[in-house]
């Protein structure tokens, strides 16, 4: 059994940073691949950021050049750095991700959800 547990997020003003972290517990053994969604009131959940099982990283159009999706398989977490924070960022954001739990075997999951709230 494979938990994800996530933290940061909060209240920020526009232009700041955060930090939202995404750690897995249990039979993980490594990190596969990641994304990080968000969704907002009222909108769709929205692809932010993800990282492929070749370790080639993607980010949404809205975040380029601002968020950083990063993963640390020894410590079973991954990251999500978001610098020049906009009130357009407000939402719940979610982590997926896939990991190896044995040989050929792989378990996708989905963290709590956090809440960022940016403030004009």
């Amino acid at each position: 059994q494979v938990q994800l547990v996530q933290s940061g997020g909060g209240l920020v003003q526009a232009g700041g940073s955060m930090r939202l972290s995404c750690a897995a517990s249990g039979r993980a053994l490594r990190i596969n691949t990641v994304d990080w969604y968000r969704q907002a009131p009222g909108k769709q959940r929205e692809l932010v950021a993800g990282i492929s099982s070749d370790g080639t990283t993607t980010y949404g159009d809205s975040v380029k050049g601002r968020f950083t999706v990063s993963a640390d398989d020894a410590q079973k977490t991954v990251y999500l750095l978001m610098n020049s924070l906009k009130p357009e960022d407000t939402a719940v954001y979610y982590c997926n991700v896939e990991m190896w739990v044995e040989a050929g075997m792989t378990w996708n999951g989905w963290g709590q959800g956090t809440q960022v709230t940016v403030s004009s």
